[in-house]
């Protein structure tokens, strides 16, 4: 039933865009979430809500043959629709396995099993050869925020990633739990005391203001804050498990630890001048 789907709701971005980046894009009548990530052609479509009490009545206005969620929060209104009669499919993919099998499950449903297995082959080789490349280097601790107000950081798949990037993600601890306010840091001060390299922020909605970070009440002892290592990576790039993470978000996560040990090598690679030693002589 499913590959012959031609009309399809995505409740999430990463569902939306691995139709496109399958060539299946106009099979899409209406979806959840930005369209940054969306072709051009897809600007257009309608929007849908998994809020308010008229959700599944819009969303059955487009007439789907089938929709697709993502997580807890779809459950209610999937459950909803499949009381109506639509076919739904609830994914809950929250690591980089779990993205790849998303995209081969996607693939099937529209019949481009091949397409799909080939593009989750390619993103899989990228992600190993990323790893592979980090694997003996040193690795900076990372902190990486995905909210400030209150302060939320990394989930799995992103955990996940700062990992294979070359970095060592300083609330990893908390990465587990796939409800944000199992992430909420409650004391700013253990993110000092967790001392990171780096600081990166992914605030979904809204532009990362670096000074907030920095002049927060005793951040300016942070290694991150110290050094000028707050970084933003955009929110569309890495904040939903789908192919944007293993692309555009896990490169920027890896440039910017890239960056950072170019900069450590260069502090200590810097040739003394004549000053330096003379002084160093004279201390010894």
């Amino acid at each position: 039933m499913t590959t012959h789907c031609s009309r399809i709701v995505c409740l999430s971005t990463e569902t939306a865009e691995t139709l496109c980046l399958l060539g299946e894009g106009h099979r899409i009548v209406g979806f959840c979430g930005s369209a940054d990530r969306l072709p051009e052609a897809q600007h257009k479509k309608p929007r849908v809500s998994i809020h308010g009490v008229s959700r599944i009545d819009r969303i059955c206005a487009l007439e789907p043959e089938l929709v697709l969620g993502f997580g807890e929060a779809h459950g209610e209104t999937l459950s909803g629709l499949a009381q109506r009669g639509v076919a739904v499919h609830l994914f809950n993919q929250g690591s980089v396995r779990g993205i790849l099998d998303m995209i081969r499950v996607v693939g099937a449903m529209v019949g481009r099993e091949e397409t799909a297995a080939h593009f989750a082959g390619s993103l899989e080789w990228r992600v190993e050869a990323i790893r592979n490349r980090s694997a003996h280097e040193r690795r900076p601790v990372i902190y990486f925020e995905e909210w400030d107000q209150p302060s939320i950081t990394a989930s799995s798949w992103v955990s996940e990633l700062i990992a294979i990037a070359g970095g060592v993600d300083c609330f990893a601890d908390l990465s587990r739990y796939s409800r944000p306010e199992g992430r909420v840091i409650d004391d700013p001060d253990e993110v000092v005391r967790r001392a990171p390299d780096i600081i990166i922020g992914s605030w979904i909605g809204k532009a990362l203001h670096r000074e907030v970070i920095e002049q927060r009440s005793g951040w300016g002892m942070i290694p991150a804050v110290r050094d000028g290592e707050v970084h933003e990576v955009p929110a569309s790039s890495i904040l939903q498990p789908g192919p944007a993470a293993l692309t555009d978000g896990l490169d920027a996560l890896h440039r910017i630890v890239e960056l950072w040990r170019e900069r450590r090598t260069r502090i200590f690679h810097t040739p003394l001048g004549p000053e330096s030693v003379e002084a160093a002589e004279h201390v010894a």
